[in-house]
């Protein structure tokens, strides 16, 4: 049951990320739930599985884009993994240690892909990284913060607390 939860979501997402997400964008700034989801599957679920859903949303994500292949498996998967980590060894989680986690894997996601494109100067790197950049991961941060609380408050999960 819960791998054909996984599989729904690998599926769902890139339809609801081109669907849904343009009507929630912020100053044209769209949140990555590709990134947000590997994050709670890995915190809920535990490293290996947020690696291998990770894994997946990120091949599927960039299938549907103009994006390098290993930049979006690794990145997702990644974070995948290190929200599973963290979560089997960080006594209490919560919302804001998540978005700010969130933030700073978002940051170097962007940071990676900005230094990826060619023929790009000092200036328009410097544009790309405070127009697009900084606003994508604050918004993941707080998009991932906002749905962490909803589930937590909805499941209880005794698997994040180490007594």
């Amino acid at each position: 049951m819960k791998y054909l939860i996984y599989l729904i979501l690998v599926l769902l997402l890139v339809p609801l990320q081109t669907t849904l997400l343009p009507h929630l964008s912020v100053w044209n700034i769209k949140p990555d739930l590709g990134l947000v989801a590997a994050a709670l599957v890995g915190l809920f679920a535990g490293e290996l599985e947020g690696l291998l859903v990770g894994l997946a949303i990120g091949w599927v994500l960039s299938l549907f884009s103009a994006g390098e292949l290993w930049l979006s498996l690794l990145t997702n998967g990644g974070v995948g993994l290190l929200a599973g980590f963290l979560g089997r060894q960080v006594s209490q989680v919560t919302s804001i240690s998540l978005g700010v986690g969130l933030l700073l894997a978002s940051l170097a996601s962007g940071l990676f892909a900005a230094m990826n494109f060619k023929h790009l100067d000092v200036s328009q790197m410097w544009w790309m990284v405070e127009s697009i950049v900084l606003p994508q991961a604050c918004f993941d941060g707080a998009v991932g913060a906002g749905l962490y609380w909803l589930l937590s408050r909805r499941f209880h999960v005794t698997r994040l607390r180490t007594e």
